[in-house]
């Protein structure tokens, strides 16, 4: 055990261990009591801007406090606790149960898909469609096709996309048809 871990103050029983790791790259190597924290399907790596999301989503999961442990890249660590937020919801005893018959639930919309397409990038590139709903790859001819549920466009005020590619740096902005 060196100096620098005997010096560390042990963490109060009941709190979750979270120890980020931060690679030469920029990006994070998250693990929680030990266990790896990933993030979520079909997103890009973990990078220091993900730090708010990470203890957020983390905090969410436990609903316990964590003592967070940032390693950089130096080998310099720095150590936080962060709480549980409170609940804003009343708990459900205290909620009115409502009756709801058959006739009044309500029927799932069937999503409507467009189709926005955009070309230039490198051929097999992470593409990122922003209003950021989803990721798509390009196909061999460096085109990123995305298929997107109509109703995410109508909170969109001009009904624009975004496509950019992570590795060229390509944007394409426009309409879907």
């Amino acid at each position: 055990m060196s100096k620098r871990d005997r010096s560390k103050p042990a963490a109060p029983v009941g709190v979750v261990m979270v120890r980020i790791v931060v690679a030469e790259d920029g990006t994070l190597a998250v693990t929680v009591d030990g266990a790896p924290f990933l993030p979520p399907e079909f997103s890009p790596p973990w990078r220091r801007g993900s730090f708010p999301a990470i203890v957020d989503a983390i905090r969410e999961q436990t609903g316990s406090t964590i003592r967070v442990d940032v390693i950089e890249t130096d080998g310099r660590t720095m150590t936080d606790f962060y709480t549980p937020r409170p609940r804003r919801t009343p708990p459900p005893e205290a909620q009115p149960v409502q009756q709801v018959s058959q006739s009044a639930v309500p029927v799932p919309a069937v999503p409507r898909l467009v189709q926005f397409a955009g070309s230039g990038m490198v051929p097999g590139e992470d593409v990122a469609v922003a209003i950021v709903i989803a990721h798509t790859e390009t196909g061999p001819d460096g085109i990123a096709r995305a298929l997107i549920d109509s109703r995410y466009l109508d909170h969109a005020p001009t009904g624009e996309v975004i496509l950019l590619g992570r590795i060229s740096a390509t944007v394409c902005i426009g309409a879907p048809q």
